[in-house]
């Protein structure tokens, strides 16, 4: 294939040429450039993602010789599967959100843009992530990192309840402030490699470097701080509830899907690939952060008198999983971690979504507010249950799949902390099946009987159906995606100078 042509490049630039489109046609057309711009970069990245198995793609030009910074673009087996996640969501937010300026819910304000803008910040949410993902130069993952942070703030602000300023400043201000630090860590790589006599932003060139303990400790911790915020990860996860119950749901449904997958992903392409030893030496506080997250996320989603926030809780908890997978050091723990990562999209998109339809038609996401709602919405109902069901895990779903390849690999090496977060799925049941009996089940008020007139149509079919699909296509047949991203870690594991425990051993090097 011929490489002159940057396609790496052109899938990135194409969500944010049809962005600046977008918002320059106003009303309705632009909303058609919008959603015509993600359909081509989802058929563009569906092909590089299939591509990419056997060509590569890889692009390397300078950018700023003084520092040694380069435009730098790769994409391996995690990159690739979130390239797939983030080009199949975007389309689906942006048909769930079709009829945003015409909804009038109790509680939310007039939209501050027309309908154009929307789809244009999310197609620069989406650009922006498939920068990050691709980024192989650290400079240029930082730039993009905090770009996401842009169009994000008024995806938050410009849609939603009451109080979504405030959300949107406390998202912005917790998110500045792990890119700030992270920012003493990119300039650390600076130093380290001009220390080292050649400047170089380059990942593969860093982790060449032979450093002291110290030094890549201090870095470690500017990064990771930056990923757990990003993650979220108790205790810098509180802008995310705050958030879901402001935001609309697509809005939530990309920052939840697609920019909070960065955090992991950083975990794993910078903390792992660039800083291994810091990484081992952080291993006991990260684990015991992880299984706190698993299990105080859970334990909040079952107390939550509010779906949006119920929904955020539960990604918390999930969030947890795969950080565990990850510090598990194992490579069967950082495959299920990954392909964890792109169930959850799906899971999690699926899941606010079907919360969109509920909210859009009673004006409300406080389960007090609900009740019998299975009689005037079956098919509501099942698609809410059928999603509940596969973020807790039921085997047959993709989430099943990614939670017990974790939990296996990393059994070896973190046998008390699995024994934990097994635990937590039994909370994932109580959560799920507890907010389908309030919501679904019972007798309805007089007040449900008026607002809920009407069961999904075809356009909420057609975003809730092909995610459904995915969850169980991946549920059923994980295994070559599972190879996809095996990859990665394998050389993972490689970086870090780890090796699988034998069968039956417990920890081991």
């Amino acid at each position: 294939m011929d490489n002159s042509i940057p396609l790496l490049t052109v899938l990135g630039v194409l969500p944010l040429i049809f962005s600046l489109i977008a918002f320059a046609v106003r009303g309705r057309a632009g909303k058609h450039v919008a959603f015509v711009g993600s359909l081509v970069t989802m058929v563009f990245g569906i092909w590089i993602f299939f591509a990419a198995a056997s060509n590569d793609f890889s692009e390397m030009v300078p950018w700023i010789k003084a520092i040694g910074a380069w435009y730098a673009l790769s994409l391996d087996g995690m990159g690739r599967a979130m390239v797939l996640l983030s080009v199949i969501l975007v389309p689906i937010v942006l048909i769930a959100e079709w009829t945003l300026d015409s909804k009038q819910t109790d509680g939310h304000l007039e939209p501050r843009w027309g309908s154009n803008v929307f789809g244009a910040l999310a197609l620069m949410v989406e650009g922006f992530g498939l920068f990050v993902f691709m980024a192989s130069d650290v400079l240029l993952f930082y730039i993009f990192f905090e770009a996401t942070l842009i169009p994000m703030f008024f995806l938050i602000t410009g849609w939603g309840g009451a109080k979504r300023g405030k959300a949107a400043m406390k998202f912005l201000l917790y998110s500045l402030a792990g890119g700030l630090i992270m920012l003493f860590a990119v300039i650390g790589v600076y130093a380290v490699t001009a220390g080292a006599g050649q400047p170089s932003f380059l990942i593969d060139d860093f982790a060449a470097i032979a450093m002291s303990e110290t030094v890549q400790k201090m870095l470690f911790v500017g990064f990771f701080i930056a990923f757990a915020v990003k993650a979220p990860m108790v205790p810098v996860h509180t802008w995310l509830p705050d958030t879901a119950e402001q935001a609309v749901p697509g809005a939530t449904a990309l920052l939840v899907g697609i920019l909070d997958k960065i955090g992991t992903f950083g975990m794993i392409r910078i903390c792992l690939g660039m800083l291994p030893g810091a990484s081992l030496w952080a291993t006991p506080l990260v684990v015991v952060l992880a299984v706190i997250s698993i299990i105080y996320g859970a334990v909040l989603a079952i107390t939550s008198t509010d779906l949006l926030r119920l929904v955020s809780y539960t990604s918390v908890s999930h969030f947890g999983f795969m950080v565990l997978g990850i510090f598990a050091f194992t490579t069967s723990s950082i495959t299920g971690s990954i392909f964890y990562m792109l169930a959850h999209g799906f899971s999690s998109a699926a899941l606010f979504l079907a919360v969109g339809f509920l909210q859009n038609r009673r004006g409300s996401v406080a389960i007090a507010d609900f009740g019998g709602v299975r009689e005037f919405a079956p098919l509501l109902a099942g698609v809410f249950l059928v999603s509940g069901l596969a973020t807790l895990g039921l085997p047959g779903t993709a989430n099943f799949a990614g939670e017990f390849v974790i939990m296996t690999g990393a059994w070896p090496r973190q046998t008390a902390a699995v024994a934990v977060a097994v635990f937590a799925t039994v909370l994932a049941a109580v959560y799920v099946l507890w907010a389908y009996q309030r919501v679904f089940t019972g007798q309805p008020s007089d007040e449900v009987k008026k607002s809920i007139t009407s069961d999904l149509d075809g356009r909420e079919k057609l975003v809730i159906g092909p995610l459904i699909a995915l969850l169980l296509v991946f549920g059923f047949f994980p295994q070559p995606m599972i190879n996809v991203v095996e990859q990665t870690a394998v050389t993972t594991m490689n970086v870090v100078g780890m090796t699988d425990p034998l069968p039956g051993s417990m920890g081991g090097k």
